[in-house]
């Protein structure tokens, strides 16, 4: 899938956060950091990850929808409405 080039810097800011947010959470469990805090910062590394997802699946919508060429000339047949609800439900 093709994703335009504002969305995939903003997917890649998205992850790039989450991978420092799961390296200072793996930080804070080999600490012994109290329970609380590790389980606030791991709700934000999941919503990071959730976000970034998102924004993938929001910005290929049309692109999915559409038959679109693979990398090696083949078509790929348009994604149905249900394939493209479970891909989003995947994220839920």
């Amino acid at each position: 899938m093709q994703v335009d080039e504002e969305a995939v810097g903003a997917v890649l800011n998205r992850l790039r956060r989450a991978q420092g947010q799961l390296a200072g959470v793996i930080a804070m469990i080999e600490a012994g950091r109290d329970c609380k805090d590790v389980v606030t910062q791991l709700a934000a590394v999941s919503r990071a990850l959730d976000r970034a997802g998102f924004k993938i699946v929001a910005s290929g919508m049309r692109q999915c929808m559409t038959a679109a060429e693979g990398e090696e000339g083949a078509r790929t047949a348009p994604m149905t409405e249900e394939e493209l609800e479970k891909l989003f439900l995947a994220l839920a």
